[in-house]
């Protein structure tokens, strides 16, 4: 029936305000059902309808109007996922966690294998983390029993205050096209580039546990999707964005000043360390990769190194690689070929290495030649989480800030942190194969290289922010 006021049909004004108005009587923000244009409830308050549960026996109950998953020892992880699967969706809803020595998470697009686990199912798919842990990777991006880690919160260190313990948390997913981008309590936290998985259920998780979790609860409300006309949140314009499509810039990652430095296809821009042509052997470029071609094992006595055409003093540099069993090689930065050596060029180099099988990493001094490590100067961050198996692509990250501030990542995490020029680089340099250069790695600028050191290593996905 059709309200009226004196006779007359109501303005649809004063009907979103008579509405407001309802809403504040029962206690909702007054804007709440405006928002609920262009929004479904995956969750009725009442019933688990549209949900089932998946992997582990750890039950879900509906309690006072909210979802509450009970852990429970003995069991893998398990899942409450909807029956529907979706595409391109904005999610929102609010998650709390009973303590801190567990997690939780909401898988997006996700699937599961009905084979695995005696016919239970294994869950897999990228997962937002909820991680209420001194860590703080709350907002962070899990691929679930997959490839691990896509973009943890060492990405983005400002974001890990916004998770809340013990209180109900906002999360808001923003999965459109191939980006994947997540909010805690209105705050930007992860950025990813992904082709995997167009469509698939989501799923809340309740983690498998110590035994004393056991009874902890994680409590679920609040949880709406969007699925049309959706629009796209703004990101700040230094957002780190994890983009896994090969040799590709996003939208965001040009706006944010992004350029290749292999598109897939061409070398243009590198050359030689031994002059300004591309090494005529011993490199191949092609199906999307440049890779080192294997040969004695020796450095530099192939192809040679290659270096960028450019030089670089302040800059956010990317790439994978992937190494063959045994390999060598590593990224260099800051390379002026003024030094006369015999072999590699020098300059600071992030270690690429079968750290398992080739003897150099039980060299130099206590791991500082191991797989991200700042080559015979610093030891990376010893997190085997971080590192993928040889044969498997890896992402490298360096950092160079105005302040000489430098930073390795491996897979989006930590390994390295230190200072050029500092009194404490100084004394790591006096004590490393470096010690009888002047200055070593303190110039102002330099290029950046790929070491040849006899080892079949692949390249590809590299890009760099050029930073005033």
């Amino acid at each position: 029936m059709t309200k009226t006021i004196i006779g007359r049909r109501m303005p649809s004004w004063c009907k979103v305000m008579a509405l407001a108005g309802a809403a504040l009587m029962i206690g909702l923000p007054a804007d709440s059902f405006a928002q609920k244009r262009g929004w479904k409830d995956l969750f009725d308050g009442q019933t688990l309808q549209g949900w089932k549960a998946v992997g582990g026996k750890a039950p879900y109950n509906v309690v006072n109007g909210e979802i509450v998953g009970t852990m429970t020892k003995g069991t893998p992880n398990s899942f409450l996922i909807t029956e529907q699967e979706y595409g391109d969706f904005i999610l929102e809803l609010d998650i709390k966690l009973e303590g801190d020595q567990t997690n939780s998470g909401v898988q997006t697009r996700s699937h599961i294998d009905m084979q695995a686990d005696g016919g239970r199912g294994r869950v897999y798919g990228r997962q937002v983390e909820v991680d209420p842990s001194d860590r703080a990777w709350t907002g962070g991006i899990y691929d679930e029993a997959r490839r691990g880690w896509l973009y943890p919160l060492d990405l983005n260190e400002k974001a890990k205050s916004a998770y809340k313990r013990n209180e109900y948390n906002h999360l808001r997913i923003e999965a459109i096209g191939d980006e994947l981008r997540t909010w805690v309590n209105g705050v930007p936290v992860a950025y990813v580039v992904d082709t995997l998985d167009q469509k698939g259920f989501i799923g809340l998780q309740v983690h498998s546990i110590t035994d004393d979790q056991d009874g902890k609860k994680v409590y679920f409300k609040n949880i709406r999707i969007q699925t049309e006309n959706l629009k796209a949140s703004s990101f700040a314009k230094d957002q780190h964005i994890v983009n896994l499509k090969p040799n590709n810039l996003s939208a965001a990652e040009k706006k944010a000043g992004w350029s290749l430095l292999f598109d897939g296809n061409s070398a243009d821009q590198w050359r030689s360390v031994r002059d300004q042509n591309f090494p005529a052997h011993g490199w191949k470029v092609g199906d999307g990769i440049i890779k080192v071609q294997k040969s004695d094992g020796g450095e530099s006595t192939n192809g040679g190194d290659i270096i960028t055409r450019d030089k670089y003093a302040v800059f956010d540099l990317s790439f994978e690689f992937k190494l063959t069993p045994g390999a060598n090689s590593g990224v260099k930065y800051f390379v002026t070929l003024k030094e006369q050596t015999v072999g590699s060029a020098i300059g600071l180099e992030f270690q690429v290495l079968d750290d398992k099988l080739h003897p150099d990493a039980k060299m130099g001094r206590d791991g500082n030649r191991t797989l991200a490590s700042l080559y015979d100067l610093i030891t990376s961050k010893r997190d085997d989480r971080a590192r993928r198996p040889v044969g498997e692509w890896n992402r490298g990250r360096v950092v160079v800030d105005a302040n000489n501030n430098v930073t390795h990542y491996l897979n989006g995490v930590k390994m390295v942190s230190y200072q050029r020029g500092s009194a404490e680089f100084k004394d790591l340099v006096a004590k490393s194969k470096y010690k009888d250069w002047v200055n070593f790695g303190e110039a102002k600028e330099g290029h950046i290289l790929l070491q040849d050191h006899g080892d079949e290593v692949s390249f590809r996905n590299i890009k760099i922010n050029k930073r005033k």
